[in-house]
């Protein structure tokens, strides 16, 4: 067994507490949390990349996780690519 396969379920089961604690979460939401605490990821572009999803997607999720104003803020966006670095809101956290 890889030491890769502990570390995704890991991330895996952590996302899915993520959701029990919060059903409103979509998995890929809770998946941008759990990523951030983590410290896996802190921009979309990367978070799209590493979980293997299409920026657009991540962007979307971020979007609307950080419009409910309880679990992350916008910190920075690229106007060219459109990357969104973001940080968790200290009471949103997984």
């Amino acid at each position: 067994m890889s030491k890769e396969a502990p570390e995704a379920e890991r991330f895996l089961a952590l996302v899915t507490s993520a959701q029990e604690k919060d059903p409103a979460l979509t998995p890929l939401q809770a998946a941008i949390l759990v990523a951030a605490e983590l410290d896996i990821a802190l921009d979309s572009r990367s978070f799209a990349r590493i979980v293997g999803v299409e920026h657009s997607l991540a962007l979307r999720e971020l979007n609307a996780l950080a419009e409910r104003g309880d679990k992350v803020t916008i910190v920075k966006r690229d106007p060219r690519t459109l990357r969104t670095f973001y940080k968790l809101v200290a009471a949103g956290m997984p």
